[in-house]
């Protein structure tokens, strides 16, 4: 059996910030002592790892001098090299200082908006200094608390001004970044701007440069609000714009919690790691969750393990869920083909509309049939159970 010990091949990631959380949270202080950026890169490397993505601020306090930020990051660079990891990935924090607390690129005051392309300008230096080719876009101050502040309509301007001007700085500088735009549903504005999935995807096709951008999917955005994040995943593939994605756990209808992957929802987990190892996806995998709270520095490696066991022995559980040969029967009875209706079906035309209308359906046979969905789960259960 295998060990589901990870190697770079995997391409398993982790932020600066998801292991270097000290376990501060609203209600409490921090329970565990800072760990510097080239530290992590050593443990990260002994676990397995492939790369280490950062928010500028991760790596560069925002008050650093300009001195002080070369010597982090020269020091960074040096533990990438000794210890053969990469950051594919680079983001703003855009969200964590006061003169954000309305917005970054849809803040109200025209100062804040530039000062978010100035700080997001910056950072994406910092992130091509480091190698990263995609650059990921939160927006989690991107919002309202009070509608009667009538900025709606200006907002989405606003965002599509800033992330247009972007993806031209991108290209003026030569990096070449591919941009993942983050839905999240809530928290922390009373109402976050482009909550899902869909309102991304519906968002980009009016930038200037569509193709440059892509979705950059988060587990416990999705299920925080109860929605299926396997399908949000299945609708960013089909549209071709899983640029990243960022996997944790969620318990449902709570606060933020980041989540070890697979701690909590682990049939969801199942069907999304056999969603993307069935689809091809060959990007990064980030474990965007940090350890709990009650932690100390040796349950933030156990965290950091455990994320990428559970996702090798999921990867493997879909490995023997599509060679299970009952299963596969109970997959074959449940659809149905049948090859002259399929090509009715597929490209329109006024004689394939005529011979559908044509058609005879036998209506009560079709609701009356069962669908064996029943032991098709029940099958699945028992894979991931280990007692088939």
């Amino acid at each position: 059996m295998t060990q589901y010990i990870p190697t770079p091949a995997d391409k398993f990631t982790f932020g600066l910030w998801t292991v270097g959380n000290v376990g501060r949270d609203p209600f409490g202080e921090a329970t565990r002592t800072p760990l510097s950026a080239p530290y992590i890169t050593q443990k990260l490397a002994e676990l397995g790892a492939y790369g280490i993505n950062l928010h500028d601020n991760d790596l560069v306090p925002i008050d650093a001098s300009a001195q002080e930020r070369d010597q982090l990051v020269r020091d960074f660079q040096t533990a990438l090299s000794d210890h053969g990891l990469v950051v594919p990935m680079a983001t703003t924090n855009l969200f964590s200082d006061p003169a954000f607390k309305d917005g970054a690129f849809t803040s109200a005051d025209a100062r804040v908006r530039a000062y978010a392309l100035q700080k997001t300008m910056l950072s994406m230096d910092l992130g091509h200094e480091l190698g990263a080719t995609t650059y990921v876009f939160w927006g989690g101050r991107e919002g309202t608390e009070v509608d009667a502040s009538g900025k709606l309509l200006d907002s989405l301007a606003w965002f599509r001004d800033s992330l247009n001007f972007l993806a031209q700085y991108s290209q003026a500088q030569g990096y070449g970044y591919r941009f993942a735009l983050e839905p999240k549903p809530n928290e922390p504005r009373g109402d976050i701007f482009f909550p899902t999935a869909g309102s991304m995807l519906g968002f980009i096709p009016t930038l200037d440069q569509p193709e440059l951008f892509g979705v950059n999917p988060e587990f416990a955005h999705d299920t925080m609000a109860g929605l299926n994040f396997a399908h949000a995943v299945a609708q960013i593939l089909d549209a071709g714009k899983l640029f990243h994605i960022d996997l944790n756990d969620q318990k449902m209808g709570r606060f933020d919690q980041d989540l070890r992957f697979g701690a909590e929802n682990i049939k969801t987990a199942f069907m999304l790691v056999k969603l993307l190892e069935d689809s091809g996806y060959a990007g990064p995998k980030q474990f965007d969750a940090h350890a709990l709270r009650t932690e100390d520095e040796a349950g933030v490696w156990a965290f950091a393990r455990g994320c990428m066991r559970t996702y090798l022995i999921l990867k493997e559980k879909a490995r023997q869920f599509n060679e299970d040969s009952e299963i596969q029967a109970a997959l074959s009875t449940y659809r149905v083909n049948d090859g002259g209706l399929e090509e009715l079906s597929r490209g329109f035309s006024l004689e394939k509309a005529q011979a559908l209308k044509a058609q005879t359906f036998d209506r009560a046979a079709l609701g009356a049939r069962g669908m064996g969905l029943e032991q098709l789960d029940q099958l699945t259960i028992d894979l991931l159970l280990g007692v088939r």
